[in-house]
């Protein structure tokens, strides 16, 4: 039975594990969507996830089943600005890729979101998405998320990942808490 929980400072190595196997190289290949014919290198690094898992400005989410990690969803709250929508970025998102496709995501993104808004009261979701990543653009879309227009470089960071394609750009996509309720 699958259950849910907040990440701590011992599941580190195996969501590093978990993000890298699932957005990248051959492994990621056995789930639906997939990252490899775009880039190489790593999705992240064990500090990048120590600094995650310990801020008081973020959570990463876990979907857990007899004690295997199926999948891992990081929120980060954004600082709040006076008469401004409170805001949480969606980030990290992966579920194993032999288990895709059988709604572990759906329900994990639907689990991020309910946490999101009991921890921080939420009133907006936002995501940066790969604009080539038709098939992911087209399962937030599902899940109420819209596109914006708004477009940026993809962030170069050649001591982890290197793009196979020039001019890749995220896209960011936008979701209102009304649209949940």
């Amino acid at each position: 039975m699958q259950h849910f929980r907040k990440a701590v400072l011992t599941d580190v190595e195996a969501i590093v594990k978990l993000v890298n196997m699932a957005y990248r190289g051959e492994t990621s290949r056995a789930g639906w969507t997939t990252e490899a014919d775009i880039l190489d290198g790593l999705r992240t690094s064990v500090n990048e996830v120590k600094r995650l898992t310990a801020s008081e400005n973020s959570i990463i989410l876990l979907c857990l089943n007899d004690g295997e990690l199926l999948g891992s969803i990081c929120l980060e709250q954004e600082a709040k600005q006076e008469k401004m929508p409170a805001i949480v970025h969606i980030g990290m998102f992966v579920v194993k890729p032999t288990l895709q496709a059988k709604g572990l995501g759906k329900n994990l993104l639907a689990e991020a979101e309910k946490l999101a808004q009991e921890t921080w009261a939420a009133d907006k979701f936002q995501m940066h998405v790969i604009t080539l990543r038709h098939e992911l653009i087209a399962f937030y879309e599902r899940r109420g998320y819209l596109r914006t227009g708004i477009l940026s470089e993809f962030p170069v960071n050649p001591a982890v990942w290197q793009p196979k394609l020039s001019d890749l750009q995220l896209e960011t996509l936008e979701k209102s808490v009304l649209m949940i309720q």
